[in-house]
């Protein structure tokens, strides 16, 4: 039984390190583009190699046990017959209680990070509707439905619907929040990648909903402050 269980311990030990390193190696995620999707993508790498290490376990433990324990030809005798083993059964009760325990609080803490408000945040109003989306700069005075962004400056969304529950996000930043008629709700997002994204409504609302996107730019400060200005001569003329 000892050769067994060790046998089983290696196959568990390199199929976790295969998956684990397939999947950190390899960007099958959209590229980070805010302070709070490096967050989000550490704590998704945690729970990806804890489920990698009970899925490789189960399943190889459940093929290793087809191959070397499967009835012989000829052989019509039955299995042992077993009472239930206290130990096993504490530790598998045990073990998985421990690791949501800490997953919980690790998941705790990475929430406080990622809706922490800081200091000087920029007010960006979201407007969604069937389909489409609106975005008010209060403290200019301005209205557009592209939404621009300097880089590395917090931002503060307050999100509403005009209609039905919508869904704001942008994939590269992550973290996305419900815009509800007759509610306002609030996203922090902190981008600090220079690029040009999508908005999406992440939460079927209709017959276009596939079409609800508007452009996002994440650029400079220079560029942020000469945007802002031209709108301002737009709206003057």
């Amino acid at each position: 039984m000892k050769k067994h269980l060790m046998a089983l311990a290696a196959i568990t030990a390199v199929g976790t390190a295969v998956l684990a390193y397939l999947f950190l190696t390899k960007q099958i995620t959209p590229a980070r583009a805010s302070s709070q999707a490096h967050d989000v993508d550490r704590l998704f790498s945690v729970l990806f190699a804890i489920a990698s290490f009970f899925l490789v376990l189960c399943l190889g433990g459940l093929v290793y046990s087809l191959i070397f324990f499967r009835r012989r030809k000829g052989d019509e005798s039955d299995g042992p017959a077993m009472f239930g083993h206290a130990p096993l059964e504490v530790t598998w009760t045990l073990v998985p209680l421990a690791i949501v325990i800490v997953l919980a609080i690790i998941g705790a803490f990475v929430l406080q990070s990622v809706t922490a408000a800081p200091k000087e945040e920029l007010d960006v109003r979201v407007s969604a509707f069937q389909f489409g989306w609106q975005f008010n700069y209060p403290n200019e005075g301005l209205q557009t439905n592209e939404l621009r962004l300097p880089i590395g400056q917090p931002v503060r969304f307050t999100l509403t619907s005009r209609d039905v529950i919508h869904d704001f996000w942008v994939p590269e930043f992550r973290i996305k929040e419900d815009a509800v008629p007759g509610m306002e709700t609030t996203l922090r997002i902190t981008p600090d990648r220079l690029g040009d994204y999508w908005a999406l409504c992440n939460e079927l609302c209709g017959i276009g909903h596939a079409y609800m996107r508007a452009p996002v730019k994440v650029v400079t400060q220079e560029q942020y402050r000469s945007w802002i200005e031209g709108l301002k001569k737009e709206k003057g003329s």
